[in-house]
């Protein structure tokens, strides 16, 4: 594999995926989080498509899957130290979105009606 060109390179390597972002935030929201709590939590998301990302996390160090070994199975997944730092810094990004909600609904407003005015 390729160096990183810099930090934010290897961050958003680490991050790719749709949903991953997702997932970091709610686990350090919530603590040890079952699969179904997560799957709700992270709406619209296919069970396929979470059990991929998930193991790709848990792969690379960020979250841990505790499997209790019960009948019925239960599984939890948690944060890493590592997984923990990189919450934290997905902080600064939360509060960009939650302060520029309504500019950036606007901004894909009337970006949906340039793909209908294309077609």
């Amino acid at each position: 594999m390729p160096g990183f060109t810099c930090g934010l390179d290897a961050t958003l390597r680490v991050i790719s995926g749709k949903w991953k972002p997702l997932i970091l935030y709610f686990l350090a929201q919530d603590g040890p989080t079952r699969y179904g709590e997560l799957r709700r939590a992270v709406r619209d998301v296919s069970d396929k498509v979470l059990i991929q990302q998930l193991k790709e996390l848990e792969a690379d160090g960020l979250v841990k899957r505790t499997d209790y070994k019960e009948v019925p199975p239960r599984v939890d997944y948690s944060l890493t130290p590592l997984g923990r730092s990189l919450a934290q810094a997905l902080v600064p990004l939360c509060s960009w979105g939650t302060e520029h909600m309504a500019e950036v609904s606007q901004v894909f407003a009337e970006r949906a009606t340039w793909n209908t005015k294309r077609q």
